[in-house]
Order: C-alpha cells, then sequence, then structure tokens
C-alpha cells in the first residue's frame, strides 16, 4: 500500500471519531427538550348555573280525570217505514235545524196505500148510509106492525156495523197519511249531522239506522273517579248535585288532547246512581258551553275540578327536581357557593312549579339550569332564574 492511501485512512478515522461525540450531543439535546416540564393548567373557576330560592305559599289542588266528549242528545235518525231511498237533503258534517229534511223514501207505494184505504172508507160510508135508510125506513113500520120488530133489529144492528167499518176504513185513511208523511224524514232537533249510513237506492227501514244529530251545545264530558276518591268527597258531591253548595256550581276545566285548557268552565250536571262492579267507579258528567261546535263527540280530554288547597306548600321550578329511578333529588347552594345534591319528596305539580313536602326549607337557593356539570362540593356561579313561576297557576 502506498504512502498516500495510509494517509487518507488516517484521516478518514480521524473525522469519524471526531462525528460520533457531536451525534451524541445532538441527540442529547433533543431528549433535554423533549423532557421539558411544562406548567399545569390554572385550576378551573366556579361553574355558571342558573338557580331560583324556594318559595312558601298557599295553593290551590285540582284532582285530573280521563274524559270522553258526548253529544247533549244523539238522535239516531231511523225511517218510520220501508222503502226505497230517493234523496239525502243534508251536508254530512254541518249544522242542521229542528224540522229540517234529511231524507225522501219513495213515496208511491205509499201514495197507491192512501188512495186504496180513501175507497174503503167511501164504501163503508156507502154502506153506512144504506143501513142509516133502512132502519129510518122501518122504524115507523116496525111501530105498526106492518113488518116484524125483527127486521127493524136488523137494521139497527147492520147499521151499527156500518158505522164501525167507517171507524175502521177512517183509522186505515189516517194510518196511510201518516206512512206517506214518514216518506220525509226530517231533523228532530238542532245540532250536527254526522256521515249517512245508507245512500240513495238503498232499501231502508225501521231497522235502519240513516244517520246521527248530536247536539253540541252544551256538550258532555263524561269521566269516571274511583269509589275511594268519591267517599273521600261525597258529601261535597252530594251538596252539588243538590243545589245546597252556596256559589253555585262546582267549576270545572276541560283540557283538550293537545294540552290547550277550553276557554269556558263547565259543571257538574251528572253523577251516576251506582258505582260500577266491574271497574269500581262511578260515572261523573260535566257540561261545558260549545257555541261554535269546537269540540266535538268522541273526543279525548281530561277534567279538572278544584279539591282543596295546600297551606304553605314549598315551590320549586319543575325543571329543579331531578328524577332517577322514581327518587327524586335537588342541588341545593350553600351559602358558600357550593353544590350540596339533596333527596327531595315530591307532591303535586302547580303549574310551572313543583311541591316539595319534604327535604327543604323557604328560602334555600337551589340549581334549576345547569346541574348536570355539578358535584357535591363543586364551586358554582349563581344567576338568577328568570322563569319561574310566580304562583300557583295552573
Amino acid at each position: 500500500m502506498g504512502i498516500q492511501s495510509v494517509f487518507q485512512k488516517r484521516l478518514v478515522g480521524k473525522w469519524r471519531g471526531l462525528c460520533v461525540p457531536a451525534y451524541c450531543v445532538g441527540l442529547s439535546l433533543l431528549l433535554l427538550l423533549g423532557c421539558e416540564k411544562k406548567e399545569a393548567p390554572p385550576p378551573p373557576g366556579p361553574t355558571p348555573v342558573k338557580i331560583a330560592t324556594v318559595t312558601q305559599q298557599d295553593v290551590p289542588l285540582y284532582s285530573e280525570w280521563v274524559a270522553q266528549l258526548n253529544g247533549d242528545t244523539n238522535a239516531e235518525i231511523v225511517p218510520k217505514v220501508q222503502g226505497y231511498l230517493l234523496r239525502q237533503n243534508y251536508r254530512e258534517g254541518f249544522f242542521v235545524a229542528k224540522g229540517q229534511l234529511l231524507f225522501e223514501i219513495d213515496p208511491r207505494p205509499f201514495e197507491a196505500s192512501l188512495d186504496q184505504a180513501n175507497a174503503q172508507l167511501a164504501v163503508a160510508k156507502a154502506g153506512l148510509s144504506k143501513a142509516e135508510t133502512d132502519r129510518s125506513r122501518d122504524t115507523p113500520l116496525a111501530a105498526q106492525n106492518a113488518i116484524p120488530q125483527k127486521q127493524l133489529d136488523n137494521d139497527v144492528s147492520a147499521e151499527s156495523a156500518a158505522k164501525a167499518q167507517v171507524d175502521a176504513a177512517t183509522a186505515m185513511v189516517q194510518q196511510a197519511k201518516l206512512n206517506l208523511d214518514w216518506t220525509k224524514v226530517y231533523c228532530p232537533i238542532d245540532g250536527v249531522a254526522g256521515v249517512a249510513t245508507s245512500q240513495v237506492g238503498d232499501l231502508v227501514g225501521p231497522t235502519t239506522k240513516m244517520t246521527v244529530i248530536s247536539k253540541l251545545d252544551p256538550i258532555r264530558a263524561y269521566f269516571s273517579i274511583s269509589e275511594n276518591q268519591y267517599l273521600q268527597n261525597a258529601s261535597r258531591i252530594s251538596a252539588v248535585v243538590s243545589g245546597l253548595q252556596k256559589g253555585g256550581a262546582l267549576p270545572v276545566e276541560y283540557i283538550q288532547a293537545n294540552e290547550v285548557t277550553y276557554p269556558s268552565v263547565g259543571k257538574i250536571i251528572l253523577v251516576n246512581r251506582e258505582v260500577s262492579s266491574q271497574t269500581g267507579t262511578i260515572q261523573f258528567a260535566a257540561e261545558f258551553p260549545n257555541p261554535q261546535a269546537v269540540l266535538r263527540p268522541g273526543g279525548f280530554g281530561r277534567v279538572r275540578i278544584r279539591t282543596g288547597d295546600n297551606k304553605a306548600a314549598l315551590l320549586v321550578p319543575q325543571p329543579a327536581v331531578i328524577e332517577v329511578q322514581s327518587a327524586y333529588q335537588v342541588v341545593v347552594i350553600g351559602a358558600d357557593n357550593k353544590a350540596s345534591f339533596r333527596p327531595v319528596k315530591v307532591g303535586d305539580k302547580v303549574g310551572k312549579n313543583w311541591i316539595i313536602t319534604d327535604g327543604l326549607k323557604p328560602g334555600e337557593k337551589v340549581v334549576v339550569e345547569g346541574f348536570q356539570r355539578l358535584r357535591d362540593g363543586t364551586t358554582v356561579q349563581a344567576e338568577p332564574y328568570e322563569q319561574m313561576a310566580a304562583g300557583g297557576g295552573r
């Protein structure tokens, strides 16, 4: 190997010796930078929540029951004679007036029956006339013994029979006239007409329900209460239905299916005479004015009746009450602005509030919004809950 080659190898070895320490120094710097300790984040501030004060006041107590509407009067339209339906003279679902023509049945068979009855009446009257003539003629002859007394007796009997035939024929004429009149079916009440179940051309008769007319003003809401509830208020109910309670009838509210309270207040007008042996309930009916026919038969809703007063009740907004597996609790904010979960017992809902029967005191602060982010001991930043119901309005 030449001198130059030996020199190059020694030079390269020296450079390799110098590069290893430099590489190690750079790696050490990177590790130091990566392991540099970061500063801990500042502690979080108070959790914002909205709170309300537990209020104490007298509130009315109400009871509610499911109710179904029905007309004050529901008239089933059934023809009195059998025949083929010719016309329908009303619009289904519209108001109809008492005496308005609803249906027409083919009158021709009944006109023929009337003509036949009139003819039979004429024959009977002719027979009576002859019998009266015979009696009038034979009466003086019998007195003179010109004819046997038996002949006069026969004349008197024949006259009586002829009168009876005239009476029978007259009754047949009257019946035929009624049948002819009954081919026109009129509305018996003012109300709203339902859908016709018989169509033009159908054979209808005394067993055919052609439609139903419902009187809707006033309208009734039927509901049933348990025997136990009835017994708790029996004396008051008896006073109401007998008219002895001062201040008039017991007011009743009706809550429609869309949760809107019907604007007119009703009154109890019916308490059934017996407790149902099948359901253990007693039926009531409340009557409501319904001039615009807003309420219709068959509709479901709830009736609400004031049953008493809760003196000095504790109220909190309904959103403040937390329900977990049929247990209730609220979040109370102490003087140190720290939250604590507390179990409570609840009563009735009154408007937008809830009655608390145990677990709270008047003046305490409860969280209405934001309790999802809280734990026992969490510090809060409280703001007033502005939508709290002011009282016991329903």
